[in-house]
């Protein structure tokens, strides 16, 4: 027997930091859009409690584990489809799919909004993001409105039919930017002015707007980041273009994949906005 989850990939356009004394009610407001990979988490039975995950270690997974207090042998795969540490929030989709996975696995019967406050205090506890969890029970382009956990926080989804283009040139340690007290009052200064805006225009348009605008006035972009974004930018076909908060990495969006193709960009991976979200297997 065994139970598989899959939680999309999501990428923050553009947020701010939102602290409180309860890891609940600690997390972001912003916006950012789901992938179509992420992190598949598959729990089936075995002799003694196993992890097999094919990028990273088990960090994660482990935090999970103490938090639900679980005594139980079984193997726990991980399928992390994303480049971990680069803005993707694998963390909090390996942490969501896990929870999940062994909800249904060893029929637990929680809510899928507790299973998300779990893996939302798992990624608090380890500083690893404050707002991917909440964003990944969504679909397609996601505005989280209020911080915090799943049933704690709010967010709001919108759809649309569009591809996505990304490359990232290697990660950023998330902590070093959202405890650091300059980085946070920056970002949130920043962030607001763009959430207020949105909030009243909630289109494709401006979030691709937006995000650039945020991520050059939160002063976060490489010099190779910035390159890549003004080369999208300058192209007639791309939609827009920016960097994933919080990750050295670009993305882009345009109507057609050809339009992406067409380009002659190393190592540029093509996706489509996923407006779907969670998959139980």
């Amino acid at each position: 027997m065994s139970n598989s989850v899959f939680v999309p990939g999501h990428i923050t356009g553009f947020f701010t930091i939102e602290n409180h004394n309860i890891s609940l009610k600690k997390g972001s407001c912003g916006a950012g859009f789901l992938l179509s990979k992420g992190v598949k988490t598959t729990i089936s039975e075995a002799d003694n409690l196993t992890v097999d995950v094919n990028q990273g270690d088990d960090t994660v997974i482990r935090e999970v584990l103490s938090i639900l207090e679980i005594d139980t042998d079984f193997k726990v795969t991980q399928d992390i489809q994303l480049p971990i540490g680069a803005g993707f929030g694998t963390s909090a989709a390996s942490a969501l799919s896990l929870t999940l996975a062994l909800n249904e696995f060893l029929n637990l019967n929680y809510t899928q909004e507790l299973c998300g406050q779990i893996a939302h205090m798992a990624e608090v506890n380890l500083g690893a993001g404050l707002g991917d969890v909440i964003a990944q029970t969504g679909r397609g382009m996601v505005l989280r409105v209020e911080p915090g956990a799943p049933g704690i926080g709010e967010i709001k989804s919108f759809e649309h039919d569009v591809y996505v283009a990304w490359k990232t040139f290697g990660g950023i340690e998330t902590s070093s930017i959202i405890e650091n007290p300059h980085h946070k009052q920056v970002i949130s200064d920043v962030g607001l002015k763009y959430l207020e805006y949105f909030e009243e225009k909630p289109s494709l348009k401006n979030f691709l707007d937006f995000s650039f605008k945020f991520s050059h006035e939160a002063k976060l972009m490489s010099d190779e980041v910035k390159e890549l974004v003004d080369y999208f930018n300058s192209m007639p076909n791309i939609l827009g273009s920016s960097m994933a908060m919080l990750g050295n990495t670009v993305f882009a969006f345009a109507q057609n994949e050809d339009d992406f193709k067409n380009l002659d960009i190393e190592n540029l991976h093509i996706d489509k906005l996923n407006n779907i979200g969670i998959v139980y297997d």
